[in-house]
């Protein structure tokens, strides 16, 4: 188990971004086979989909992101450090195999630093200013994934901070739940359609691609469910799932010009724009 660990730990990051870009690149082909939907969603953007355009949009977003993730990675080396000497944190009072300290750990980071965190980007007027912009997007597919403003993302890693102080888990803990993550990531904002059944049934336990497609819809209340990123379980714990036709959703906001979506100057200022205004 310690070499398994020790792997992520000290995984080069030649090896974290071919994972990132390996993943992604699966899905965004994938997509091509299994599409959940052919077109945009017309009926808000008025807009044609061009794959390569939208990705060019959000592969900038991307590029905001993980430079921000090696700063903040380099920036927070410390905490991690302090953790591991000072012998902080709810691991260190309990006494359990491995597999069980990794598991809680994922637990607490995906209540804290991803259910957690979302759901304060939507309610909280200041947050969700930053967050929209994920929102706007008006076809989602593997790239949108990719798509945080990036104060957002900065958000989200605070949080996370948050939640690996809490349980003063060793980075490997840490590693391991981000690389479980991207691949989450990507897999629920792809454009594939799973047979209904079997997306029902897996969404009992973990988020899948229909179940998150539901909180991309333009409009509220669906925009203010299914928070989750890995597991259900905090939507169906919390009252904030939901399931129903996916033939109803239309991607895109109601509170912005969704003709802009691919226009990166656009997107970067709708956070400041006084002209979007937030609904309760």
């Amino acid at each position: 188990m310690q070499s398994f660990l020790d792997f992520f730990e000290f995984m080069p990051v030649w090896q974290k971004a071919l994972w990132i870009f390996g993943v992604l690149t699966f899905f965004w082909i994938l997509e091509g086979y299994y599409a959940f939907r052919e077109t945009s969603s017309e009926q808000v953007a008025q807009v044609e989909y061009n794959k390569w355009k939208h990705a060019k949009t959000n592969f900038a977003f991307l590029a905001f992101v993980m430079i921000i993730n090696v700063v903040f990675g380099l920036a927070t080396a410390g905490v991690f450090i302090w953790l591991e000497t000072s012998q902080f944190g709810l691991l260190h009072l309990l006494e359990g195999p491995v597999w069980v300290e990794i598991l809680l750990s994922i637990l607490v980071l995906d209540l804290i630093a991803q259910y957690g965190v979302h759901y304060l980007l939507h309610k909280v007027k200041w947050m969700w200013r930053l967050h929209l912009i994920h929102h706007s997007d008006t076809h989602l597919d593997a790239t949108s994934g990719t798509r945080h403003h990036p104060l957002d993302f900065v958000i989200r890693e605070l949080f996370a901070l948050g939640a690996v102080v809490i349980m003063g888990m060793p980075l490997s803990y840490y590693f391991f739940y981000r690389i479980l993550t991207v691949a989450f990531t990507y897999w629920t904002h792809a454009n594939i359609r799973i047979p209904d059944k079997i997306d029902r049934a897996l969404s009992w336990i973990i988020v899948t691609p229909t179940m998150h497609k539901f909180h991309h819809h333009h409009e509220m209340p669906w925009t203010d469910t299914n928070y989750g990123n890995m597991l259900s379980i905090w939507d169906r714990m919390f009252g904030t799932f939901l399931y129903d036709d996916p033939d109803k959703i239309v991607y895109g906001l109601d509170l912005v010009d969704n003709k802009r979506s691919d226009d990166l100057k656009y997107q970067l200022g709708l956070p400041f724009d006084k002209r979007v205004e937030y609904k309760d």
